[in-house]
């Protein structure tokens, strides 16, 4: 098979399917210009309270640009940056220095300036932007800057060194309708981010409200009929305590019997676990679930790592070692509890009462001696019917965001030499 032959992706649209084979071309060479960002050190930029927004590294993710925390450069300075320093629709914005990978291209029009860390490049006529940038953000995925990379306190990639890159291009018309197909596909990708980070803000915005503030018995915002001050209690008074015991990461299998592992707290926080995706060979002497305890690591790194909680949604799950079990009484719900520790002022005590340095841990000693604010039975199950609708809604956007993001991996690979 002849290298020209290899220059040909696995998957194609329609109507190139016949047509030549891709080309390997130096990135210079597919360019207008290329200029790197402003120097703030060498160009003595003074930054003010308002102006002109400056854009640098930590603001481009792989396709996407945000102004979240940006500065600004006062706007009488900003005639002197034209028109090396001022991106316009359609040029690619690299991070080189420090953050090095991340790409995006401008895709509107907005005033704001580059910083020092950002590559801008201006693709020739016969090139499109988003096509480009895909191919970047490839080599990125493959690691292949952190082959040209190059600086001690400071990493960067030299301009001259990117212009070297080979890029594998077709034809204007075949790199267009692949760079809309996946600009299409990164405008769903971020609609579904926007929704999930609207749902998750959302969330914490409730959390703040329904729950009473510090030195309150009676929170903001409640449902309609519950008018009582909240009761307080030392959870040792409401609950009955216990631990999990035995395994480790090392006697996870492939199929087995459900277990969660206290890391699963840190990685996947719910506030109900009823999906159970890691597996042991059962022990004697194993601690079985029976539905509705809550669970909190007994170690960690961080007091805030182990100041949460999630609910056991079914019985029949191994529950492991390093893990505090809370039993609540008929009064108290077991996911009102789950929520009341991992929010607000009982998370608060709960980090204070964490002991440690490099590891820090709780026990159920510690537990026991928490004030817990509570209302009635019927209050605490609303509350917590609703944040689990909540939780609900925020899994139902991040399986559908990942979803679009393996969809995006999987193109990538096909429809790229």
């Amino acid at each position: 098979m002849s290298e020209q032959t290899n220059l040909v992706p696995k998957r194609r649209f329609k109507e190139f399917q016949n047509t030549d084979a891709w080309e390997q071309r130096k990135l210079g060479d597919l360019l207008e210009n290329a200029y790197q960002g402003i120097n703030t050190a060498g160009d003595k930029v003074e930054y003010s309270e308002s102006g002109v927004k400056i854009l640098q590294s930590k603001h481009i993710t792989s396709g996407n640009i945000t102004f979240d925390d940006a500065r600004y450069l006062d706007r009488d300075r900003y005639s002197e940056y034209l028109p090396k320093y001022v991106p316009n629709v359609d040029d690619i914005l690299f991070a080189n220095i420090g953050t090095i990978g991340p790409s995006a291209v401008v895709t509107e029009v907005k005033e704001f300036l580059i910083a020092w860390n950002i590559l801008k490049m201006t693709p020739k006529k016969e090139s499109n932007a988003k096509f480009i940038q895909l191919q970047l953000q490839r080599l990125n995925i493959k690691r292949y800057f952190e082959s040209v990379t190059t600086g001690n306190a400071t990493k960067f990639v030299n301009k001259d060194e990117m212009l070297r890159t080979q890029i594998i291009v077709p034809e204007k018309k075949e790199q267009s309708k692949i760079g809309e197909f996946f600009a299409n596909l990164d405008n769903l990708i971020t609609l579904h981010q926007r929704k999930l980070e609207k749902a998750k803000a959302l969330k914490l915005a409730y959390l703040s409200e329904m729950f009473p503030a510090e030195g309150e018995r009676v929170p903001k915002r409640r449902f309609a009929g519950f008018t009582d001050p909240w009761e307080q209690r030392k959870l040792g008074e409401l609950a009955n305590f216990s631990k999990g015991n035995g395994y480790s990461k090392g006697d996870l299998v492939e199929n087995g019997y459900p277990i969660i592992l206290y890391g699963r707290l840190y990685v996947n926080y719910e506030t109900v676990i009823n999906v159970i995706d890691t597996f042991v060979d059962i022990k004697a002497n194993s601690v079985i679930s029976e539905g509705n305890e809550v669970i909190v690591p007994a170690s960690g790194e961080t007091a805030e790592d182990i100041s949460r909680a999630s609910v056991v949604g079914k019985p029949g799950i191994i529950l492991g070692g390093d893990l505090n079990i809370i039993k609540p009484n008929s009064k108290i719900d077991p996911t009102f509890l789950a929520l009341t520790i991992s929010n607000g002022k009982q998370q608060k005590e709960m980090s204070k009462r964490a002991q440690g340095k490099s590891v820090v841990h709780l026990h159920n000693s510690d537990l026991k001696q928490v004030n817990f604010l509570y209302p009635e039975l019927k209050e605490q199950q609303k509350i917590g019917q609703f944040f689990v609708q909540l939780d609900n809604l925020i899994t139902l956007h991040q399986r559908k965001l990942e979803k679009l993001q393996n969809l995006k991996k999987a193109y990538l690979n096909e429809m790229f030499v």
